[in-house]
């Protein structure tokens, strides 16, 4: 399992199709922390809608909190 998961934004593009546009990064944070989870925006939403996934296969190795 991840320790991190990908914050993504939903985009209709021209086709009228949703894609998501990662954003950022959100970290659970320690069973002991008093936060449940911190997460760190490259960019904000314009519609104001965040969707966290789990990192896709390969993507585990560049991501530091």
């Amino acid at each position: 399992m991840s320790n991190y998961y990908r914050v993504t934004t939903p985009v209709t593009g021209t086709d009228g199709k949703t894609r998501f546009r990662q954003i950022g990064v959100a970290f659970p944070q320690r069973d002991d922390a008093k936060s449940f989870m911190k997460i760190q925006l490259e960019a904000l939403p314009l519609n104001g809608e965040l969707v966290l996934f789990t990192p896709r296969n390969g993507e585990d190795d560049d991501v530091t909190e």
